[in-house]
């Protein structure tokens, strides 16, 4: 069972930037690198750390780097000792059995939960996905991945949602669908659920970061309104800037507290969507991806250069011109000051 102090973090929400991979040249794991971005994260004021997701690239498994990957993460998270909980969490994937082992390994390395991808099973059944979540739930808590199709997810029924979120064991939901429908199917489905207080809702819309964390789901259940908050975020773009993202995070709890309206922050989150678009690449169907997050990572020197496993996954023609756009417009939402004072401890 999940940690109490731990589900009570979860549950007030925070901030979990989905950790990126540091490589050589020669894309080999570069570790000084790994471990300099998880004590940023750390330094950083995040309240937990996602390994072995998507931003870390998938491709870790085919090269023999997952297990060696969540280690160097889990060993930086116990020699950084914080009073805070931190929330460690190990990207899961592939069909059960392989589910099943990734299970295993993260819960044998100390992590708290299991983000459970359904990408790349679009053979499977949605009923036969339900029985994968079962099952991995029963070696670690799940947390739960709604992944875009654009990088590889599926589109998933509100009728699969409702049965994932009576799962015992799943404590949270990441909707990353990028699509505002399919992300109500989730906060619906999770809210006519009796476990429905049981499960922390968490955006990984990066294109609608602020927004979605300024809303609040009301759907009316067997007579009664029934009121959903996302509490926090999992997301590839907090990757980067992320001491920024931690104190924007705390504007809009502020904000929620105070059932206040604060109209600069819809000024912020069209720039953060802005900002997203570059990150991201839309302009090309999201292909410079992991590319773009990299290279800002590179260019504060947290690591070496922007290179990913698979050779083709590059910036996209433009993108990096794009980023320096966004550089000089939302200067605001950088934080390389943060990081030049603090990198050379990171990296020895």
């Amino acid at each position: 069972m999940l940690q109490a102090d731990i589900k009570k973090a979860l549950h007030e929400g925070t901030v979990i930037p989905a950790h990126p991979l540091a490589l050589n040249e020669d894309r080999t794991l570069d570790e000084q690198g790994q471990r300099a971005l998880t004590r940023y994260y750390m330094d950083a004021g995040a309240g937990g750390v996602a390994v072995g997701v998507h931003t870390t690239q998938f491709e870790i498994r085919e090269h023999g780097l997952y297990e060696q990957v969540l280690a160097l993460a889990m060993e930086e998270i116990i020699a950084r000792k914080r009073n805070a909980p931190f929330i460690k969490i190990a990207g899961i994937c592939g069909e059960t059995e392989q589910a099943v082992e990734e299970a295993k390994l993260a819960k044998g390395l100390g992590y708290d939960l299991g983000l459970l991808s359904m990408g790349g099973l679009q053979r499977l059944s949605e009923e036969e996905l339900i029985q994968r979540t079962k099952a991995v739930a029963d070696v670690i808590p799940v947390f739960g991945f709604y992944l875009q199709p654009s990088v590889g997810g599926r589109v998933l029924s509100y009728d699969f949602w409702r049965a994932f979120a009576d799962i015992p064991n799943v404590h949270a939901i990441k909707m990353a669908p990028f699509n505002r429908y399919q992300t109500i199917d989730v906060a619906r489905a999770v809210c006519h659920s009796e476990r429905c207080n049981d499960i922390a809702l968490y955006t990984g819309n990066d294109d609608t970061i602020v927004s979605d964390l300024l809303t609040t789901y009301r759907f009316p259940v067997q007579g009664e309104l029934v009121e959903k908050e996302i509490v926090g975020g999992l997301l590839g773009h907090w990757a980067v800037w992320t001491t920024q993202a931690v104190e924007l995070f705390k504007q809009i709890k502020f904000a929620r507290q105070q059932q206040t309206m604060c109209p600069e922050l819809l000024t912020i989150a069209q720039q953060v969507t802005d900002t997203n678009a570059v990150l991201f690449d839309a302009k090309h169907n999201f292909k410079g991806c992991i590319a773009g997050i990299n290279e800002v990572l590179a260019r504060q020197g947290l690591i070496k250069g922007a290179w990913c496993l698979s050779p083709d996954e590059v910036l996209s023609p433009g993108q990096a011109e794009e980023i320096d756009r966004i550089y000089q417009e939302y200067p605001h939402l950088t934080d390389d000051t943060f990081v030049a004072e603090r990198l050379p401890v990171w990296k020895t």
